[in-house]
């Protein structure tokens, strides 16, 4: 006669649909289905959130696990059957009572399944040919049946608690940053308001990173510390760029003194000679000043800019078949990059709005190289007015990358 296996628990314990759906998944894997059991605990333990277990129970399921005497799980003979004594011992001495409660919850987070013999008892009974024929006790089946599933939990929260640790180390690092950049500012003497803009002293930005910072929850969640990351980040790439301003406008000065000193120094055979020069070289400086770096727009077609960033279609609502569509898919990345306002204004306002917003896309385009989207816009935009930059070569640089990873491919 064909042994029948059994489906519902001994005793008064109930019988849950939800121990009805395990058990239906269990026996529809497939019978050549090999996962390894350690695997597959690892998993278990990574995902115990999600699975509805704990701690406590994870103990009594490695002791389980240990009874198996394979390190893979395949087939159907895969039902272990120790004692409460033996298995309490091998879950550290676990008490008699918190061992039942802790297997139920096994039982009904569907990583087990009960197979109780007519008196209760878990043991084996073998053969003619000294095999085992039928076993009463715990069927890890499963753990087989539901490998992907649990792999996929344990792998969504591998990916939580990976962004959450960036987001914490990016805060970390911001925090230093401008913190130290603050101190430097107030040693140097750094102006923080230009031509009406800006805060009124180094206090007041102080004050601004102290309400930033003190507004962090104490058990804040992952949106959270991403909203404070971005404002941080935003703070320091302003903070960076008012002693920046500062250096360059140092530099200048001395660059001017020196002229001047070269100038006074020099032994010109008369002073008539002198002055046109002298008025020659201040009607340069005066041109250099006011020459407008801006570049037009539409400068480079809209199939070049496309084809050496094709990543910003991704963003587009119903693709980009015009300028009109680019740059208003430019304007729904720029913030994901973390480029402030203050960035792409003045952006927009050295280069044109076409073309800052092709920057932009250069900076989708490369953004695992690139690790703050606002600086390196506010780099190129400094460039751009200095007549260093121009978006062409960029544009062409990135097209034979494309099409040197093609040919890679």
């Amino acid at each position: 006669m064909q042994p029948y296996q059994s489906r519902t628990p001994f005793g008064a314990r109930s019988l849950a649909l939800a121990h009805v759906a395990a058990q239906s998944k269990a026996e529809a894997r497939a019978p050549e289905k090999v996962v390894h059991k350690w695997e597959v605990f690892r998993s278990i333990c990574t995902a115990k959130a999600k699975l509805g277990v704990s701690e406590r129970a994870l103990a009594v399921l490695d002791a389980l696990l240990s009874f198996h005497p394979e390190t893979t799980l395949s087939g159907d003979k895969l039902v272990v059957w120790p004692s409460n004594r033996q298995l309490a011992l091998r879950a550290h001495g676990m008490a008699p009572a918190t061992l039942r409660r802790h297997i139920a919850g096994l039982v009904d987070a569907g990583l087990v399944v009960r197979r109780d013999s007519p008196n209760g008892k878990r043991y084996a009974r073998k053969g003619e040919g000294g095999e085992i024929d039928q076993a009463f006790g715990f069927d890890l089946t499963p753990l087989v049946a539901r490998a992907e599933e649990i792999e996929s939990l344990a792998e969504d929260v591998r990916a939580a608690d990976r962004a959450l640790r960036l987001a914490r180390e990016r805060i970390t690092i911001c925090r230093r940053d401008i913190a130290k950049m603050i101190a430097t500012g107030l040693e140097e003497g750094v102006a923080t308001c230009r031509e009406g803009r800006g805060p009124a002293d180094w206090s007041e930005v102080r004050a601004h990173f102290r309400s930033i910072v003190e507004g962090i929850p104490r058990n804040a969640g992952l949106t959270e510390l991403e909203g404070v990351a971005e404002d941080l980040s935003t703070l320091a790439d302003d903070v960076f760029m008012l002693l920046e301003t500062h250096g360059k406008d140092e530099n200048a000065s001395a660059d001017e003194s020196q002229i001047e000193r070269h100038i006074q120094n020099s032994n010109p055979p008369s002073s008539t000679e002198l002055e046109p020069r002298f008025r020659e070289v201040r009607a340069a400086r005066a041109e250099t000043k006011q020459r407008a770096p801006k570049l037009a727009d539409g400068a480079f077609p809209l199939g070049m800019a496309l084809q050496a960033c094709p990543d910003i279609i991704d963003y587009a609502r119903e693709g980009i078949s015009n300028w009109r569509d680019f740059l208003t898919t430019a304007a729904v990345v720029r913030p994901m990059l973390g480029i402030s306002p203050s960035a792409w204004e003045e952006a927009r306002a050295i280069l044109g709005e076409v073309q800052a917003a092709v920057v932009v896309a250069a900076i989708l385009q490369r953004h695992a190289m690139i690790a703050s989207a606002g600086g390196y816009l506010r780099s190129l935009t400094r460039k751009a007015e200095e007549g260093g930059f121009s978006l062409g070569p960029m544009l062409m640089a990135l097209i034979g990358s494309r099409k040197r990873e093609k040919a890679r491919a």
